[in-house]
């Protein structure tokens, strides 16, 4: 078991996500190759691309109640696109409230991965530099969703 996985473990069991206080399953740690040590039960690949609060929030709050369900034994990606890329730039051309901004980076600590649209990167005009460091830059969102439904993810949309 990786490091960041023994981690992860240990914190949602003894402290509930994110202040929740909730108990999560415990559960032993599977992962795929997307970013993970080895495979887990349960994969789930988000679409984030629109900058509405509201719509940000709804993929966020899910991602965390899949933790607080799964405990370590699903793998979460977020892939953001379009005006969605705005949730991982450092200074997002779109507003994005702090306490979204705030929450994807906890989740991020707790292993859910982020991935940002090289392509809507470009037409910004934004390098890795420019977006939060805990994002992996993919060349076209679109691909991203495509690839990892075909390793078995399961695709939610809002």
């Amino acid at each position: 078991m990786s490091e960041h996985s023994r981690f992860r473990r240990l914190f949602l069991r003894g402290a509930g996500l994110l202040g929740a206080g909730l108990v999560v399953n415990e559960a032993q740690a599977h992962h795929t190759d997307s970013h993970f040590d080895d495979k887990s039960a349960h994969q789930l690949v988000y679409q984030c691309n629109k900058a509405d609060p509201d719509y940000i929030g709804h993929i966020l709050f899910s991602c965390g109640e899949m933790l607080r369900t799964y405990g370590d034994d699903i793998e979460l990606v977020v892939t953001a696109f379009g005006p969605g890329v705005n949730l991982l730039g450092k200074r997002p051309k779109r507003v994005i409230p702090s306490i979204h901004q705030e929450r994807a980076s906890s989740l991020a600590s707790y292993g859910v991965a982020f991935h940002a649209c090289g392509n809507t990167m470009d037409s910004l005009g934004w390098t890795k530099e420019d977006i939060v460091d805990y994002a992996e830059v993919v060349q076209v969102g679109a691909v991203d969703l495509m690839e990892l439904q075909e390793k078995g993810f399961s695709y939610i949309s809002w």
